[in-house]
């Protein structure tokens, strides 16, 4: 398969959405039929990978569930062997909205990852108690380290250039929410740049969440310690030997 550098790929994480994935790529390819959508079944026994391939997508099979982290640094890896120069995510469940990818790829004119942000004045998503406080401080953190203002950091609507796409292939964990942070940390720390483009968050047509409220509370209060961790290890990087 020959791929143009124009050529966008969609890279779309999925763990039991059999009810939301064929949504999902109709909905991807009503918002643009060139882009190229590759769905990363990651360990799902509900039949995902066979409502993906109907729906026309590509699949790549994880043979069990290694979580976001695990499967999109498989969709990125993709995505540099075949030759893409730009690649966005977009879940399965819905909650991101296809129409919204073009946002955020514009905002890779400025940098090299882009951010759908859902704390940035459009749209009417909420969050509240710890998870918010949590959330407000990893932004703040990861502000000063990225020297840019940003809202919301755990947002996995993301997308990469060509530079971003070979940092997350080098280094891009596997953990819940940390994925998302320490993958940004260190792709700041490699001297990539990054911006924010606001979106609007919309709700989970069908399932459930991954995670309840204080499972993604406590994931979060962990990611501030990997955070901290991401920060300090660039700090010693930086540091000059005596």
């Amino acid at each position: 398969m020959t791929i143009t550098t124009d050529r966008i790929l969609v890279i779309v994480p999925a763990w039991n959405e059999a009810a939301n994935v064929g949504s999902t790529i109709a909905e991807i390819r009503a918002a643009d039929p060139a882009y190229d959508v590759v769905v990363v079944d990651d360990g799902s026994v509900d039949g995902t990978g066979d409502v993906a391939v109907a729906a026309g997508a590509r699949v790549l099979t994880l043979p069990f569930n290694l979580g976001v982290g695990g499967a999109m640094k498989t969709g990125f890896t993709f995505a540099q062997r075949e030759g893409y120069h730009r690649a966005i995510q977009v879940d399965a469940d819905g909650q991101h909205n296809p129409a919204d990818v073009a946002r955020v790829l514009a905002g890779l004119a400025n940098a090299d990852i882009s951010i759908g942000a859902r704390f940035a004045e459009v749209g009417d998503y909420t969050v509240r108690g710890p998870r918010r406080w949590a959330m407000v401080v990893l932004a703040s953190v990861v502000s000063r380290v990225a020297g840019t203002r940003l809202t919301d950091v755990t947002s996995g609507f993301r997308a990469a250039n060509r530079r971003a796409i070979d940092q997350y292939v080098r280094y891009y964990p596997a953990e819940y929410l940390g994925d998302t942070l320490d993958s940004l940390v260190e792709a700041v720390h490699a001297g990539l740049t990054v911006t924010q483009v606001p979106v609007a968050m919309r709700p989970r047509v069908h399932g459930k969440p991954s995670q309840n409220p204080l499972g993604a509370s406590v994931y979060l209060l962990r990611s501030v310690f990997a955070l901290t961790l991401a920060v300090l290890r660039g700090t010693l990087r930086r540091r000059p030997r005596a």
